[in-house]
């Protein structure tokens, strides 16, 4: 017989709706067949050489409905910047054309196998915000003890993985857009526990954009040799380890 007295609540039962859509939507994405600029700066080689090769996460290991939608509001709240930007009068250049429809500014190397999409280009700004241009834009949503890190610390230390990113987008954009490695990339923050902004201008890092290109062809070739790069530690305990999606993967196969 069905226990009426443990009938799941209507929040329960809503939730569970809306989060086996979202997970049924992720599903049917198909996944990357390329390293993405944005995770090239990732500390382990292995956790991205898994990735590219799209190696089956460890049980349990795929994102709830909970995560996904931390991720959906991520995206909303970097709509809401652009807003704000462009109606500080900033020329924000998200897509070509500046049209919902146009295609996203981006690049691609190695045959396609490496490749990036970037928030926005700044074609334009008032004077007194002294941001030259053309300049990347590149925006971030966090949590309110991570913005404080990144408010205090700066993108490069605090989130060393935009960082790599940001590098990565003024070098290869520059073929298409002139200038854009030459004038400081604008990082934008989001606090999400209390709209809290913070704006920080990024000076092109060469060396660690070329650090990172070769670490993408140094994913590439490995696992086109079908060797495994080496792990980012020596023990499972790591703190990487410990929240890496192919850690039974990963300790399960010869060093």
């Amino acid at each position: 017989m069905l226990d009426y007295n443990h009938r799941p609540g209507i929040a329960e039962r809503v939730n569970a709706a809306i989060d086996a859509a979202l997970i049924a939507e992720r599903e049917a994405t198909p996944p990357r067949t390329y390293l993405g600029a944005s995770r090239l700066g990732h500390a382990c080689e292995r956790a991205l050489q898994f990735e590219f090769a799209g190696a089956p996460k460890d049980e349990g290991a795929d994102f709830g409905g909970q995560t996904l939608r931390i991720f959906e509001i991520g995206h909303q709240l970097e709509d809401l910047a652009i807003r704000w930007l462009r109606a500080a009068g900033i020329d924000l250049y998200t897509r070509k054309g500046n049209r919902p429809d146009g295609e996203q500014f981006g690049f691609s190397v190695a045959g396609g196998r490496i490749r990036g999409h970037v928030d926005g280009i700044i074609a334009a700004a008032p004077a007194p915000l002294g941001i030259g241009t053309p300049a990347l834009w590149e925006c971030k949503t966090m949590n309110a003890k991570n913005w404080r890190v990144c408010v205090k610390d700066g993108v490069a230390v605090a989130k060393p993985v935009y960082a790599a990113q940001i590098a990565l987008y003024q070098a290869y954009m520059e073929a298409t857009v002139p200038g854009i490695s030459a004038n400081p990339a604008l990082f934008t923050a989001i606090n999400k526990d209390t709209a809290e902004l913070h704006h920080e201008q990024v000076a092109f890092d060469a060396a660690l954009a070329q650090r990172m290109s070769d670490r993408g062809v140094r994913i590439l070739q490995a696992t086109d040799a079908g060797e495994l790069l080496p792990r980012i530690a020596t023990s499972r305990d790591f703190f990487e380890c410990r929240f890496c999606p192919w850690a039974a993967r990963c300790w399960g196969l010869p060093a």
